[in-house]
């Protein structure tokens, strides 16, 4: 008691003299800035506008197709073209869905549909193509543009009707009931005016028949929305119906869509030949029939397409009330209004210039086909059809009042039956970046009904949509868990500064207390690897945390105290009423838990690994088997016991709505990254995981270089993978895991596989985070990549770090592809996400990689004969020379050799290509042509680069490292290949081994150890300059054996493998140690809960037991991962002399086997062709292809991370602000939709 009153008196007599703080550079305002909040509101308003605009003019250029159409029209001469063309407007949007349905149909795995689904839906949709094709065709045309704007809104009369029916249950909605009713009352009373107003006309028998056709018309194509209305009605035929179309939808939409296409093509073709007022077809049509119908059927279906995808947006963005609501609702009225005013302006320009006196509205439509106005002559011709239209078909013109009453009585009650039926539209609640398939039911939209369609497909039942796969379906509103899983080992204190900082800051932005209203909890977790080690004082052992999990504590400390709002009352007020933080001795080692500022929890978990097994993976497995199978698995084991457990819906749910967020113990990221991360698996319940933007830190050039690389892949290759396929790799630093997703079988299991064989070495223990992604992938789950979702960590900084860095990851990541595509069949089977075109993309990028040797070779030869102009044959023998001397190299040396001469080659071959870059810039400037293969690559690659680069704003700047990239090249593809391959057999870890201060002996010797306080350092070309704060401990390292390293790198002595016991009679200090350390939080023993002793001696005991020397298994293996590389080096440098041989021969051939590309000037002049050789040529094409596809993805993959960023700055919640300024944050985010939601 003595010593902790004496630590408070010190801690409150520091408070009085020491003021200053290490505070981190936060970035803490998770907030919308005033210009976001901005540019959100400028984007919303301008996605209302466009919504509106693309609908308006969508529904115009249609009724002006169908005037145009009429016999009467004047504006085109061939009416049968033209009621053609008015066909394929209706065809039009069946062509997408059947493009649509065919390639996902190409692209995912799908089922078939039944019988008599088959034979339902196309009947459905054989009814309804010619009811659209009758109304729109044969009707239309007969009546006034006023009528067939407002006509088109009683197509809602049968989803009136079954919402009626469907609200005939327990559960019914009063108000949805009545409003339905309503809706079928005005739509009847419109079909009724409509009628009646043409009755009571004299000399209009004629047109009863096609009123009839109208009215039969609209009441077919109302049955388009048969499926949104009909899923919960209690009939077992359309139950069974539903669910196997749900099983087979973009089968059913190919065939389908075909249906519709043969009935309407038949149709319209039919009457446009035999109908009594057609004329004869001709196939010499007009030039001005061209024009106007041509230009009206791009508007059309151009306004259409953008129309429906933008609204699909305001549903992502969660603006769909004002922004879609709204506009869809007032097309229609806007439309009409328009064509009266059009009539009203032409008729006061006709009495003011034309015929001032006694210029009667009679008068005006007997002249108004030789008035044209003051319109644009294009324009005029459409204006006066219109003009003639109304003038002669509609009853505005004639004396009777009671006509133009029955019109807009009509014209009311259709449009108030469109909006009663679709009043469910404002009530729906759905969560940010919903799926489309979730809002609406159908695929796409109808042409000719662009708004109604739009209205009608939203779905009904929101949140009760399909998935396409067998997994269960949970709600968006379901709370999740999150475990935040970091691990560490040698990190220093400005990398352990960064991750905490990211706990903290996340645990301010979701406080313990919100959890339920936030539906979402959370909790860290670090497990820190070899944490302890043995000193010697007073001739006793003692067993301590080493410096660098000291250093994690005084870190902890300090941050602490930055995110306490209220700094002295809880760490220097009142002990009694300060938080104490729990310490644990566990079988593994030791545990901290620290309850952080606002109510969530950290744990620090030490791990010995004389008592548990350490390296990533398995610390990995460690909280795997901790948090999904302790203290997930066993809750609900202990509750329903372990038989049929998989049914249980509650286990199903919680597996479900569980995520991890893997970390690398130096990751700084902001709470938006993981939210945004979050609702990708929230979205999708096929995502087993998703990863975000990794931006590596550091200075210097290889840090430069790195910064492009990570750019390049991240822009191009994950966007890519994303948008054709699924993501390959989810990087450990900074990727979130779906509980269900790692539980399934062959997951965590397999992961938990002990190396045994020399490939087992390469594919596991290499790129640990590569293979779990491939488990995913196999197993049927989706990896996805958020480009929006931003984390930082260190990257090398030292060529011999990043050259060993990327020796493990080359090896292990083919390894794993070539996994992928052995059973990419099997997997295409199983992973709706992985399509055969898709595993034929990664052939071929495998392809292009294993080439790149041999394409770098050709290159230097270019250059040498470029620069130097030498022999093309003494080119090609000087490139490779180069690379079989330091092949021979890598077989001779130890690895520190190999990697100081891939230095010094390195700087030869920048200087090679600076001088080569530099030279084809001004050979081009010279020849005035950029019409070579070279210049045709180079200015392509570089358009595409900076387009890519344009499209990331807040990234250009990284564009300048393309330069340091570009000359390091064959370094990077070259050198960098033969080192990886050449060391295959070595499985060290080869990064921040360095970082200890003391290589491990086998004897124990009482050693200096520097505990690193604060280090900084700056890599510049071959010169290491760093600054170091340190404080002297002397430490006694434990034994240990030497594992299964290769004896070629001196550095691999520094970590070693296999253990022995520990001994007995090692005292542990580390309790008292730890509590000297964090004098600023309070830390307390406690004993470990005495029902988690036995998990941890079980689980340690079967998967996490320390490895043992066998020193005969650790010959095999050295013996196969030898002879595994010899293979692997044979086969791979094999491919590329064959490459090199080949382009070798072509090119002795000469111009005999070459392609002539003709050589055009700057000024349009062509000069000598030039010849390459088909093979490189071909080569070239296919990967500048690749490229360009994988451009194409990333602009198609841009747009959504920009709609979702935006989504995400409106609604996500506000944290940490007082009431009344979270009320206004929201308000000028909701703004008009809280007034909606309440109308």
């Amino acid at each position: 008691m003595d010593d902790k009153e004496t630590k408070q008196q010190k801690r409150f007599l520091r408070s009085k003299w020491d003021p200053f703080r290490l505070k981190p550079v936060l970035d803490e305002e998770e907030k919308p800035t005033h210009c976001l909040r901005l540019i959100n509101f400028l984007v919303c308003t301008l996605l209302g506008v466009l919504v509106f605009a693309f609908g308006y003019l969508s529904k115009v250029s249609l009724l002006l197709m169908v005037t145009i159409s009429d016999p009467d029209s004047s504006t085109i001469s061939n009416k049968p073209f033209g009621l053609l063309i008015l066909g394929c407007t209706l065809i039009f949007p069946n062509i997408l869905t059947f493009i649509k349905s065919l390639w996902k149909a190409i692209f995912k795995s799908i089922g078939l549909p039944s019988k008599q689904l088959v034979f339902f839906v196309c009947t459905i949709d054989l009814l309804v193509a010619s009811g659209m094709a009758a109304l729109v065709v044969i009707a239309m045309p007969k009546f006034d543009i006023l009528n067939n704007t407002m006509i088109l809104n009683s197509v809602c009369i049968v989803p009136a009707v079954l919402q009626v029916v469907n609200q005939m249950r327990p559960s019914r909605n009063i108000l949805q009931i009545i409003c339905s009713l309503l809706s079928i009352f005005f739509v009847l009373l419109g079909y009724v005016i409509f009628t009646v107003s043409y009755v009571m006309k004299p000399n209009e028998k004629t047109m009863y028949l096609y009123i009839g056709v109208a009215i039969g018309g609209t009441l077919l194509v109302s049955l388009n929305w048969w499926e949104n209305f009909t899923a919960h009605l209690n009939n077992s035929m359309l139950q069974n119906i539903h669910k196997s179309l749900h099983k087979s939808r973009d089968v059913m939409y190919l065939i389908s869509s075909t249906v519709r296409i043969i009935a309407t093509g038949i149709i319209v073709g039919v009457y446009s030949a035999y109908s009594d007022h057609s004329q004869p077809f001709s196939r010499s049509i007009p030039l001005t029939t061209i024009k106007y119908t041509l230009s009206l059927f791009a508007i059309q279906v151009i306004s259409s397409a953008l129309c429906r995808w933008l609204s699909v947006i305001t549903f992502k963005m969660h603006v769909f009330r004002r922004s879609f609501i709204i506009p869809m609702i007032l097309t229609t009225p806007t439309v009409f209004a328009s064509f009266l005013i059009l009539f009203g302006v032409r008729y006061l320009n006709f009495q003011n210039y034309q015929h001032p006196i006694n210029s009667s509205l009679i008068l005006f439509c007997q002249e108004s086909s030789s008035y044209t106005g003051q319109a644009n002559p294009a324009a005029a011709v459409l204006f006066i059809d219109v003009s003639k239209n109304l003038c002669s078909k509609s009853a505005i013109v004639g004396n009777n009042i009671i006509y133009d009453i029955l019109l807009g009585v009509s014209s009311i009650g259709w449009l108030l039956g469109l909006a009663l039926s679709t009043i469910y539209v404002w009530q729906i609640k759905i969560p940010r970046m919903e799926r489309t398939s979730e809002v609406f039911v159908r695929h796409l939209y109808e042409g000719a009904f662009i708004d109604q369609s739009m209205l009608l497909n939203v779905r009904m039942n929101m949140g009760e949509a399909e998935i396409n796969d067998s997994r269960e379906k949970c709600s968006k509103k379901d709370h999740v868990m999150i475990y935040l899983c970091a691990t560490m080992w040698h990190e220093t204190f400005e990398e352990m500064l960064k991750i905490l900082t990211s706990l903290f800051r996340l645990d301010r932005y979701q406080p313990k207390k919100m959890s339920q209203k936030n539906k979402m909890s959370m909790e860290a977790h670090i497990f820190f690897d070899d944490a302890f080690v043995e000193i010697e004082e007073s001739g006793r052992k003692k067993l301590v945390v080493n410096e660098y999990g000291e250093c994690l504590v005084e870190v902890i400390s300090e941050v602490y105290k930055v995110f306490t709002e209220k700094k002295n009352s809880k760490l220097n007020g009142d002990p009694d009423n300060a938080i104490k933080h729990d310490m644990i001795k566990t079988p593994y080692g030791g545990r901290l838990c620290y309850i952080l500022p606002k109510g969530n929890y950290l744990y620090i978990h030490f791990k010995d690994k004389i008592r548990i097994r350490h390296k990533k993976r398995w610390s990995q497995i460690m909280y795997m088997y901790y948090l999904l199978g302790w203290k997930l698995h066993k809750k609900y084991a202990d509750a329903y016991g372990g038989d049929d457990l998989n049914e249980n819906q509650e286990y199903k749910k919680e597996k479900h709505n569980t995520y991890i967020l893997a970390l690398d113990g130096d990751t700084d990221f902001q709470p938006s990254a993981l939210m945004l991360l979050v609702d990708r698996l929230r979205m999708y319940p096929n995502v087993g995981a998703a990863c975000g933007r990794i931006h590596p830190t550091g200075m210097g050039p290889l840090v430069w270089y790195q910064k492009f690389e990570y750019a390049v892949g991240h822009w191009l290759l994950k966007t890519a993978e994303h948008v054709f396929g699924c993501v390959l790799c989810s990087p450990g630093c900074f990727s979130l895991f779906r509980g269900s997703a790692l539980m399934g079988d062959n997951v965590i299991k397999r992961y938990t596989t002990k190396a045994s064989e020399a490939s087992h070495y390469v594919q596991y223990d290499q790129g640990e985070d590569r293979w779990l992604c491939t488990l995913l992938l196999q197993q049927g789950w989706r990896v996805e990549y958020n480009a929006a979702s931003d984390a930082y960590t260190n990257a090398p900084q030292e060529f011999k770090e990043f050259y060993n860095q990327r020796r493990r990851w080359g090896p292990s990541s083919m390894a794993n592809t070539l996994d992928l595509l052995d059973t990419g069949i099997q997997t295409a089977n199983k992973n709706p996400s992985i399509s055969r075109p898709y595993i034929v993309y990664q052939i071929f990028a495998m392809a292009s990689s294993i080439l790149g040797p041999a394409t770098v070779c050709l290159m230097v030869a270019g250059c040498l004969q470029f620069i130097f102009k030498l022999d093309a044959n003494l080119s090609l023998f000087l490139s490779i020379l180069l690379p079989v001397l330091y092949l021979i190299v890598c077989y001779t040396t130890k690895a520190d050799t190999q990697i100081n001469i891939a230095a010094v080659l390195s700087i030869i071959y920048a200087f090679l290509m600076t001088a080569t870059f530099i030279a084809i810039i001004g050979d081009i400037v010279s020849s005035q042509t950029i019409m070579s293969p070279t210049g045709l690559f180079l200015s392509t690659m570089g358009l595409i680069y900076v387009i890519t680069a344009l499209m990331h704003p807040q990234e250009f700047p990284i564009l300048i490292y393309g330069l340091l990239y570009i000359i390091s090249v064959p370094s990077a593809y070259l050198l960098l290949t033969i080192y990886s391959m050449t060391n295959m057999d070595n499985v060290s870890w080869g990064t921040r081994e360095t970082a200890s201060p003391v290589k491990q002996k086998k004897k124990k010797k009482i050693s200096t150890k520097k505990h690193v306080k604060y280090s900084k350092s700056c890599k510049c070309c071959c010169w290491n300059l760093e600054f170091n704060v340190n404080e002297d401990q002397k430490i006694t390292e434990a034994t240990e054996t030497k594992g299964l390293l290769n004896d070629k790198d001196s550095s691999d002595e520094e970590q070693a493998d296999d253990l022995v016991p520990q001994d007995s009679r090692v005292q542990e200090c580390w309790i008292e140690q730890l509590q000297m350390k964090s004098d600023e939080v309070e830390l307390v023993e406690r004993d470990l809960d005495s029902d988690e002793i036995p998990f941890w001696t079980g689980l340690i005991e079967e998967y996490l037991k320390p490895l043992e020397e066998d020193k005969d298994k650790q010959e095999r293996i050295k013996k196969e991962l030898m002879s595994l590389r010899n293979k692997c080096t044979f086969l791979y440098f094999i491919i590329n002399c064959l490459w090199i041989i080949a382009t070798f021969f072509l090119q002795a051939i000469g111009n005999t086997i070459s392609i002539r590309i003709p050589k055009i000037l700057f000024n349009g002049t062509r000069d000598e062709d030039i010849f390459v050789d088909p093979v490189g040529f071909m080569f070239l094409l296919s990967f500048a292809g690749l490229v360009i596809l994988q451009f194409v993805g990333m602009l198609y993959h841009r747009i959504y991370t920009f709609i979702h960023l935006i989504s995400y700055v409106r609604t996500e919640a506000i944290p940490n602000y007082t009431d009344a300024k979270k009320r206004k944050i929201i308000d000028d985010l909701e703004m008009n939709d809280t007034f909606l939601s309440t109308v």
